[in-house]
Formats: C-alpha cells, sequence, structure tokens
C-alpha cells in the first residue's frame, strides 16, 4: 500500500486534519515525511489511530494511550493496565446503572415533586459527595 497524505487520511478516519496534527504533536502518530506541504503517513498508520479510537472509548487518556503505544514499540500492550481499565469500566457501568434506575424511580415516583422523593433526594445527596470527592483529587493535583 503506497503512502497516504494527510487529507487521504482525515478522509479514510474521519478525523479532522487539525486531530492528526495533534495527535503527531502528541506522539500518538508520526508522520514519514511530505509531499509538498502535506505530510505523509505510513499506512500503518491507520491501525495505530484505530487503537488510538479504541483506547478513547475505553476512556483511556491520551497521556495513557502514548504510554501504552510506546511500550514495546506497540507490538504489545500490558495486558494489566487493560485488566485495570477493564475493573474501572465495570465500575463505571455499575454507578450509571444505580443513576438510571434512580431517574427511572424519580420520573415514576408518586412524589408531588422529585425534590420530595427522598429517593431522589439521597440521589443528590450522593452526587453531591463524588463531586467534592472529585474536585478535592483535581486540586490535589494542581498541586
Amino acid at each position: 500500500m503506497k503512502d497516504i497524505d494527510i487529507a487521504e487520511l482525515s478522509k479514510k478516519t474521519g478525523l479532522p486534519a487539525s486531530t492528526l496534527r495533534y495527535y503527531e504533536e502528541k506522539s500518538l502518530i508520526s508522520s514519514i515525511g511530505r509531499r509538498g506541504l502535506k505530510r505523509l503517513f505510513d499506512p500503518s498508520v491507520l491501525q495505530r489511530l484505530a487503537l488510538v479510537a479504541l483506547g478513547r472509548m475505553a476512556n483511556f487518556s491520551l497521556s495513557e494511550i502514548r504510554t501504552l503505544l510506546l511500550s514495546n514499540h506497540g507490538s504489545s500492550i500490558d495486558r494489566d493496565v487493560l485488566r485495570a481499565k477493564a475493573v474501572e469500566i465495570d465500575r463505571q457501568i455499575s454507578v450509571l446503572q444505580q443513576v438510571r434506575n434512580g431517574l427511572i424511580h424519580a420520573a415514576e415516583c408518586p412524589a408531588p415533586s422529585q425534590l420530595e422523593c427522598p429517593r431522589f433526594q439521597k440521589m443528590m445527596r450522593v452526587a453531591a459527595k463524588e463531586q467534592a470527592k472529585a474536585t478535592k483529587r483535581a486540586n490535589m493535583l494542581v498541586r
């Protein structure tokens, strides 16, 4: 397969050229040269971009994806990292199922308003506590 210029790569992947340039800046992909002003990529970049897309679907950060791709030069991804992410996704699924069930309850609750529903009030308290924890964690990382 012949080299792919950035416009063609954008068309094949649906990613804007600006995103491809950003991914290159972040070392997720790399160009192999230029044809005029257009960057050229090896066709194998399509597989690498598919891995990036899968990583994004799994909620890996770009930094995490970069680390995964750079380990063993992308020939093998750390299985323990994949298992840990799967456990994290399971926790997220559980939380989302609880939220869904709570929302369904709030929609069907016989209380005059959702704000008077004890279960909905509990959901709001839990959400507020989780938000406070997340903000605290984020603030600790900034320091």
